[in-house]
């Protein structure tokens, strides 16, 4: 069987180590693009010594700098001839209202606008590597709302609800992904890992902090939150549900807002024009 090449972001903690390692122990190629290097390379010696996979790898991404996925994206196109696997993991909630590199309210760039770039970057790839791509989404997208005449959140700024409606924009963009590309080969999944107790609460305040307390008797390993990002990655006969939102290895409904078809096209027509002059 031919080793499957997989890229992953956010690989360096929590439910994306978990990933990558479970991955490695199937026996792919693990390329894990992550914005500390040393961190990198220590988790990257962990994976190898437990999987006993040497064909793990590191390199320099942070999504909040389109330059460095761009760079990423360059890297990634000189090393391999095809993706099968593009895993979306990274993600962070921020207590105050920050901007990235590039100028862009932080949430929004960290948990969307990179993987946006990093995606249509890779897309040569990952056509001919007909591969899987699986967006971690949350269900903190159900209170997300859509703020398109305020994305820098210049006139309001609550981190649970930025965070909601970026959780969202994983959603959209995994139907239009699905639609936009079908003919292609290419099949997109977003997913709910579940409430896992991780480093990720240590950004939160207000209500996400107060939910984070409520809910932390009742949260998940990072290695049970992972379950879901590795069943898409390797489960048979998916191709059916490309486009849909999984929870517990499951296709499960998301919210209203999540079919709404012209905020879908909306985000994308945004997206496109932010990255294009990168991409």
């Amino acid at each position: 069987m031919p080793i499957k090449t997989t890229v992953i972001t956010g690989a360096t903690s929590g439910i994306g180590k978990e990933t990558a390692l479970a991955l490695a122990q199937k026996g792919h190629a693990v390329y894990m693009l992550v914005r500390n290097i040393e961190k990198g390379e220590q988790v990257r010696r962990e994976i190898v010594k437990a999987s006993n996979n040497q064909d793990v790898h590191v390199i320099y991404c942070d999504l909040a700098d389109l330059k460095t996925v761009k760079a990423a994206t360059e890297i990634l196109k000189e090393k391999l001839f095809a993706i099968n696997v593009l895993i979306n993991n990274a993600g962070g909630i921020f207590a105050e209202r920050e901007l990235s590199k590039d100028g862009y309210e932080m949430t929004f760039a960290a948990n969307h606008l990179g993987h946006f770039l990093l995606t249509m970057g890779l897309m040569p790839l990952l056509e001919k590597g007909q591969a899987r791509i699986i967006n971690v989404s949350s269900e903190a997208h159900r209170i997300g709302k859509l703020y398109f005449d305020d994305l820098q959140a210049e006139k309001d700024y609550s981190s649970f609800r930025r965070y909601g409606m970026a959780k969202l924009f994983n959603i959209y963009f995994t139907k239009s992904l699905a639609e936009r590309y079908q003919n292609k080969g290419i099949t997109a999944f977003a997913l709910h890992p579940g409430m896992v107790g991780t480093a990720f609460w240590a950004q939160s305040s207000g209500w996400a902090k107060v939910l984070e307390f409520v809910s932390r008797p009742f949260m998940i390993t990072s290695q049970q939150g992972a379950q879901t990002s590795v069943y898409l990655a390797i489960a048979p006969k998916l191709d059916k549900e490309s486009g849909q939102y999984f929870k517990k290895q499951r296709v499960a409904k998301p919210s209203a807002t999540a079919d709404n078809e012209a905020a879908r096209n909306e985000l994308w027509d945004i997206s496109t024009r932010l990255i294009q002059d990168i991409l």
